[in-house]
Parts: C-alpha cells; structure tokens; sequence
C-alpha cells in the first residue's frame, strides 16, 4: 500500500510556510476468515467486527455441507471446501474497498488447513492459523467424514515433512507473515502437527506461534475464547498498523 501525499500552503501573517498532508489510500486491507470442519461463520462474526473497526474489510462465510448450506456434510469432499474458500476469496477481491496486495487469511483448524493451501493459490499477505489440521494429500476427493480418523490422528502425532504434504509445502513457499496458535490440551490437533507447520515455515517475513494455556480444541471455555481474540488483534493490529507506518517512515 501507499500513502497518498498533497503538498500544501499554510498561510502565516503576510506569509506561507509549505506543508504536506499524508493519508491512507482509499483502499483498505481485507481479512477473510475460515471456520473449522463442523462449525458455521458465527464465532468468526465477533472478531471479524473488532477487526472491521481497525480498518479491515473482513468477510465470513459457510462453508458448503455447513449451518445446512448446500450439499450434505456426509458427501463433502476437500475438493468442495477448498473450491468454497477459492470463491470467497474471490468475492472479498471484488470488493471495490479491498487493496488487493493486503489480504490476510485466518483459518481455524480444517479451516487453517484450506488456507494455508490457498496461499499456493491466490495471493496472500498475512496467514492466521489457529490449531491448523493436517491430512494425508491421498482421497483427496473422498468425503471427509469418511476419512480414517485413527489414522489421522497416527499422521498428525508424527513429524510431517514439508515435500510430503500439500498444505505445508504451501506454508514453505509462503513469504509473508504467519501466526500460529496452538491449544495446550487439543485433542484434535497434537503439539506434533503445529511443529510441523511451524517448520514448514522457513520463508516467511514473521512467524508468530502462541499457546493458550489450559484450551482445548473448540476453546470451550469463554476465557479461553478471549484469549484468542486477544492474540488474533493484537497480531492483525501490528501488521496492518506497522505496514501503514513503514509507508509513512519510507517517505
């Protein structure tokens, strides 16, 4: 983004002295957020407003076989979510407030998988991952609730290498900033598979990994749902608020 500059006369008794005004682009970053496997936009709404006031267009969604949206849970495949955020991301692009080059993406598990794909797709410049799940790359098109569930959890409790996995050879090549936020007690998502995302990581500008003490995958308990919305603003507050003030540091 740039800062749009005007240079000015400030009038003075019988003289001027020169002036410059600064101010944001017209444009605005935009945040598109991804809810987790079973879940709806709903607990996405509440911290997508806090965002909004910072100067963010932020979109929520449903993802199809979700809150009764389109096809049946049960014939949902990886395939259809992944098409189902391809097209939301599209959406918030044509958003004629959107600066296209400041899109951040903030996915929370199955949802966190899906974005971290996406960043291999579509441009992104800031990527949120809470307790971001892993699957094999096989029966890519098979319906998820179908997938083996032992084996899953066989999968995520072992190091994953990036060259091996779809999602984290995307977080390999992703260059820009990344949060991760991890569950101490997840029973979904094992400290195991958030190491191997972190250390898929290694070309990023920033890489943020926190830990919410005592929660548990859904962040049951209200406090633990504070946290994260603490953590998530916080992070796109310095990113979005840092970049507008790099701009008017370069000047």
């Amino acid at each position: 983004m740039t800062a749009r500059s005007e240079s000015i006369a400030i009038d003075i008794d019988d003289e001027q002295m020169s002036g410059t005004f600064l101010s944001p682009k017209s444009k605005v970053p935009g945040v598109l957020f991804v809810h987790g496997w079973g879940g709806s936009q709903e607990r996405d709404l509440e911290r997508a407003k806090g965002i909004a006031g910072l100067g963010c267009v932020c979109l929520t969604f449903d993802l199809r076989g979700h809150a009764g949206n389109g096809i049946a849970l049960s014939r949902v495949t990886r395939e259809d979510n992944l098409r189902d955020l391809l097209a939301a991301y599209d959406r918030l692009l044509s958003h004629p407030a959107i600066d296209t080059s400041a899109v951040a993406v903030v996915g929370t598990s199955y949802g966190g998988y899906l974005a971290s794909i996406l960043t291999s797709l579509r441009p992104v410049r800031w990527l949120a991952l809470r307790v971001p799940a892993l699957y094999r790359d096989q029966e890519w098109l098979k319906p998820k609730r179908d997938l083996d569930k032992a084996d899953l959890m066989d999968y995520r409790s072992t190091r994953v290498h990036a060259e091996t996995n779809r999602a984290l050879h995307a977080c390999a090549q992703f260059t820009g900033d990344v949060l991760i936020v991890e569950s101490e007690t997840d029973e979904h998502v094992p400290h195991a598979t958030i190491m191997s995302y972190r250390a898929a990581c290694q070309q990023t500008h920033s890489l943020t990994h926190r830990i919410i003490d005592g929660a548990d995958h859904s962040l049951s308990d209200p406090v633990s749902q504070q946290a994260y919305t603490s953590i998530l603003v916080d992070w796109i507050t310095e990113m979005v608020v840092g970049e507008r003030l790099s701009i008017i540091q370069s000047r």
